[in-house]
């Protein structure tokens, strides 16, 4: 069996990025840029008043000066006029500071009296004025790709004057749970049938990542209901099958693959849950195949579903994210897998406490539904006492 690492650098080896678009930056928000952003205005484009007062040269603003006010600079209304010696603007926030101004004595430090205004005992000393490209000149590189854009990031492309931006196209994910005993939440459950539901956590999982999730129907356990949903899953950017993996008399999915020209990479995972894992490329598709038992299919979606669709998104090849914790409870030692444990994290006095559930049934949802952590055990870890440090993957 192949360690995680390895099984995660070689699914990862299967994912080449998908193509670009233009879109409005309307649209923008969590996608993936795939070109640069280059400014096409400088911010501000003038110097600018960063408090409402009154606007004076440097050089006058001395300790109880007396200045005439000739005009008003507003926001988008500038002082059109000439700012003699002696001579001071009303300006506010966002205004233009008139051409020789160079200073904006804040509100608080003035007296006003009439057309006259006398500066106080105390100034302070701050000038008050945003010189021009203090953010950015035109034709500055703002934004390097790739990134996922945030808010903050389109508020910048925004403010540069660029309407449309270049990004990956969101990555399309195919997925498809086999099993005759399945049935889709809703419809009636005969005896013996389940509801499926890793295709539906699957699907939140890929769609919280900016992709495209479509719920293939469920195929039956025949070598044929698998060929043909096969070949509907090949035509997506990612095909993503859930059960059939392992080696039971019912565990079609290699074989009928096979048939329809799956080339495969990899088997199995010295994981728990999650050791029928199996990744390859059908025709020129990358295929993930992951068991399809509940618990076991979102950790293998956390695990190598997530960084395969980043990777397909454009964004560098990467593992899913640890933190370190200490365990709030004493654990015994682990087995020859490498075992992924449902638990909750809380921050106490400032640091992480890891509790990982009693129970670690793989088939049990809803513990992996109250978890917001998986606690990670190495490899033959020894037991451990609470107080010790372990790594963990936050789920939320």
């Amino acid at each position: 069996m192949l360690s995680v690492p390895e099984v995660l650098s070689r699914t990862l080896a299967l994912m080449s990025p998908v193509g670009h678009e233009v879109i409005a930056l309307t649209a923008a928000r969590g996608r993936v840029l795939a070109r640069d952003v280059v400014a096409r205005r400088t911010q501000p484009p003038f110097p600018a008043s960063a408090m409402d007062g009154y606007a004076v040269r440097d050089g006058e603003a001395m300790p109880g000066a007396g200045f005439t006010v000739v005009g008003e600079a507003a926001a988008g209304v500038p002082f059109a006029g000439v700012v003699q010696p002696g001579q001071c603007v009303r300006i506010f926030t966002g205004g233009v500071v008139p051409e020789g101004l160079d200073r904006v004595i804040i509100q608080e430090d003035v007296t006003r009296d009439g057309g006259r205004i006398t500066l106080s005992d105390t100034l302070d000393a701050q000038k008050y004025v945003r010189r021009a490209g203090l953010d950015f000149t035109d034709g500055d590189t703002l934004l390097s790709a790739p990134r996922r854009l945030s808010p903050e990031n389109i508020a910048l492309i925004a403010a540069a004057g660029v309407p449309f931006v270049t990004v990956h196209r969101r990555p399309r994910v195919a997925l498809l749970a086999t099993g005759d005993e399945l049935v889709l939440p809703g419809e009636a459950a005969p005896p013996g049938s389940i509801v499926s539901s890793n295709n539906f956590g699957l699907a939140a999982l890929i769609e919280g990542l900016g992709a495209e999730a479509e719920i293939l129907p469920i195929a039956a356990d025949t070598v044929e209901s698998l060929r043909e949903l096969a070949t509907m899953g090949a035509q997506a950017d990612l095909f993503v099958t859930l059960g059939g993996a392992s080696v039971g008399d019912h565990d079609l999915i290699r074989p009928a693959l096979a048939d329809a020209g799956l080339d495969l990479d990899l088997y199995k995972i010295a994981m728990r849950p999650g050791k029928p894992f199996m990744a390859g490329r059908l025709g020129g598709t990358p295929m993930l195949g992951l068991p399809g038992n509940p618990v076991s299919a979102m950790v293998c979606g956390r695990l190598f579903v997530a960084p395969a669709v980043e990777a397909l998104s454009g964004l560098p090849p990467s593992p899913a994210e640890r933190h370190r914790a200490v365990l709030g409870t004493p654990l015994g030692k682990n087995g020859p897998r490498e075992h992924y444990m449902r638990a909750r994290v809380e921050r106490v006095d400032g640091m992480l406490v890891c509790t990982p559930f009693d129970s670690q049934d793989s088939s049990r949802l809803a513990i992996l539904s109250e978890a917001n952590a998986l606690a990670i055990r190495p490899v033959s870890a020894p037991a451990a006492e609470a107080g010790e440090a372990i790594d963990v993957l936050m789920l939320r």
